[in-house]
């Protein structure tokens, strides 16, 4: 073929290199210790009593399992055999969440799809006793969930995905400094009801400053003598300086 004829190939460019390589490491079940909750391990035999009682025991309790793809159990049993399974997940993390001033256990919470080589991590199945919602033992075991991915593990994107009706959950991802990326319609079904899925995340490039935020409302300068919180959490992600993303 003549020189003049051939095909001119142009270099393409698909998008920014890595700088920063993820290191490939899966998050074990390790203890993860805050100032006040632990999360441990799931373990069955140790945890399902409580977590049964607490999840159960009430008109309130039960609306827990609302917006999840599973539960509530029929009885105590049947709910021991899905915490089996859960234990036994290697595709899920599960911890039990233990108010350390109470030594209660009073919720659970997962690592899924977690993807190691590229850097990609999600928590969920996330639920909280009454007693625990909106306290600082709830923020601060999302926080040391984040952190532990983010900043011990060195992932690049950790997710938050929930049903785009959660309000509730899709409140408590903006508050932790996720960023909304979109809604994927018609995404599964559960309970004999569709799920639109609602997607939100934290790059390594959004962590630096939405760690300290929290850190900060987490100090105990940030709390009355009675537990109350002197500052928005929320309003304190709203009034963060963002830079775009590319």
């Amino acid at each position: 073929m003549d020189k003049k004829h051939e095909p001119v190939f142009e270099r393409q460019i698909w998008g920014e290199p890595v700088r920063n390589l993820p290191g490939g490491r899966a998050p074990s079940r390790q203890i993860l210790d805050g100032a006040s909750v632990q999360l441990e391990r799931l373990e069955p035999a140790d945890h399902g009593a409580q977590l049964y009682q607490v999840s159960h025991n009430g008109e309130l309790a039960l609306k827990i399992w609302e917006y999840l793809p599973f539960g509530p159990w029929p009885s105590e049993d049947a709910f021991q055999s899905w915490l089996q399974v859960c234990a036994g997940n290697s595709d899920h993390i599960w911890y039990a969440l233990r108010n350390k001033t109470s030594g209660e256990v009073w919720g659970m919470a997962c690592y899924l799809d977690v993807q190691p080589t590229q850097g990609v991590i999600e928590i969920g199945g996330i639920w909280f006793a009454p007693e625990m919602q909106r306290t600082r033992a709830a923020t601060e075991a999302l926080f040391l969930m984040l952190d532990y991915g983010m900043s011990d593990l060195g992932y690049r994107r950790m997710q938050w995905r929930c049903n785009a009706l959660n309000q509730k959950s899709r409140n408590a991802a903006m508050r932790l400094g996720f960023k909304y990326e979109g809604i994927f319609y018609n995404h599964m079904m559960f309970k004999g009801r569709n799920r639109d899925t609602a997607w939100y995340a934290i790059l390594d490039s959004d962590w630096p400053a939405v760690r300290d935020i929290i850190s900060a409302w987490l100090g105990d300068n940030n709390f009355s003598a009675d537990g109350q919180a002197q500052s928005s959490l929320s309003q304190k992600m709203r009034d963060r300086i963002v830079a775009p993303r590319g």
